[in-house]
């Protein structure tokens, strides 16, 4: 590959895989805002918060109003979704306008398939802090115009309130964790059959593996990382092929809502109100993780495998939100100010589909050179990416 030179004036700065040809295009912070309990107040609105690292910007693109909270944000070809207390919502993925929106109480987690928004569900009363029962937790709807579809209600599917959702081939995985009623927490994960649309079964994770949050997968397995009884924390590792489960406690205390995710390999975790982040080996599945010198209390976790950076967040869940970027070797690199307990960070990766090189002749720096090997004048040059050693890139402005 030919030696390329930057054009300071005509490029921004971003980072690319070269051998999946993708980059980072901008990372959306679903800020849940401030709900307060005691009084039953929306303090402080839902925000939908965008990052853009080629000029490293921040800045809301959507306040979600009557949301007590929010809970997902997923990004799917030219649109992304949001679960928002009670609403599913359809937005642009590059004007951020809305495009369709759903009512649906106790959304919590969102799964796209086959055209198909699958939801989670689970709530509970705010004045007695008692669990809402609900006749499916579990709900379809379409992609297009989020239409109610079909759901598994509680004999043919989840008895229980379900959370994170996970794909893999032609199965979707559900935990079921009944989280909203106290001391009767499940430890279970839910089988559905993509192809025929069918509730197949339910994996038990065993009684130390209750209260299943987020769920990962690592080759040929699936990892859940457990609240327990919210005195404890553990994590479970379910073989694809075979359901077959084993458990590994953690710790005396749970590790709170979102703050886990896979990365190198390892499962990055922490212990809720502590200010040390772990690393659990999947190999070696060690009792306890190794500590890493990020030392903070996070409330969410993002991986960002293109620029092998882990995106984290803080807040005091009142006052402000903060964002801070780790490299591999775990050095902040950047960090920004968002929204009030942002929750939910998702990646906009984008694919590549118009490449250039520049060829490095101090004489000529004219000449841009296309895949192809056609040479094309600098001046008719239109936007497109420069690769400098397989990793960083140049888009023309």
């Amino acid at each position: 590959m030919k030696k390329v030179i930057s054009i300071l004036c005509l490029m921004l700065f971003v980072f690319v895989n070269a051998k999946s040809n993708e980059y980072v295009h901008q990372i959306f912070v679903l800020n849940e805002g401030y709900f307060d309990y005691s009084t039953n107040q929306i303090v402080e609105p839902v925000t939908i918060g965008v990052y853009t690292p080629s000029d490293d910007s921040y800045s809301v693109v959507d306040t979600i109003e009557n949301a007590r909270f929010a809970s997902d944000l997923v990004v799917h070809e030219e649109f992304f979704y949001v679960a928002a207390d009670n609403k599913l919502l359809k937005y642009d993925i590059n004007n951020y306008n809305l495009v369709a929106s759903q009512n649906i109480d106790g959304i919590r987690n969102i799964k796209i398939h086959n055209e198909k928004v699958f939801v989670s569900r689970g709530d509970y009363d705010n004045t007695t802090f008692m669990p809402i029962k609900f006749a499916s937790y579990l709900q379809v709807y379409s992609l297009s115009d989020l239409s109610f579809s079909f759901e598994f209600d509680t004999v043919t599917g989840p008895k229980w309130s379900t959370q994170n959702m996970i794909v893999n081939e032609d199965k979707l995985y559900v935990a079921i964790n009944n989280a909203y009623e106290w001391g009767n927490e499940k430890g279970i994960i839910g089988v559905v059959d993509l192809s025929t649309n069918s509730y197949e079964t339910e994996i038990d994770l065993g009684p130390d593996g209750k209260n299943p949050d987020n769920l990962m997968k690592f080759g040929s397995n699936l990892y859940t990382v457990n609240n327990k009884n919210w005195s404890g924390s553990s994590i479970s590792k379910v073989n694809f092929n075979s359901y077959y489960s084993t458990t590994t406690n953690l710790a005396a205390a749970p590790t709170g809502c979102g703050t886990s995710v896979i990365r190198d390999a390892k499962i990055n975790y922490q212990i809720s109100g502590d200010t040390v982040l772990y690393e659990w080996d999947i190999f070696t599945l060690s009792n306890s993780g190794n500590s890493l010198p990020l030392n903070n209390n996070f409330y969410e976790l993002a991986y960002d495998h293109v620029n092998d950076w882990l995106y984290t967040t803080s807040t005091d869940y009142f006052s402000y939100g903060i964002v801070e970027v780790y490299d591999n070797n775990n050095n902040i690199v950047n960090s920004f100010n968002c929204g009030i307990s942002p929750g939910t960070i998702t990646i906009d990766f984008r694919v590549i589909t118009d490449l250039f090189e520049v060829h490095n002749e101090k004489s000529n720096i004219n000449n841009i050179y296309d895949l192809s090997g056609k040479v094309v004048d600098l001046e008719n040059l239109k936007s497109g990416v420069f690769i400098k050693n397989n990793k960083a890139t140049f888009i023309v402005k």
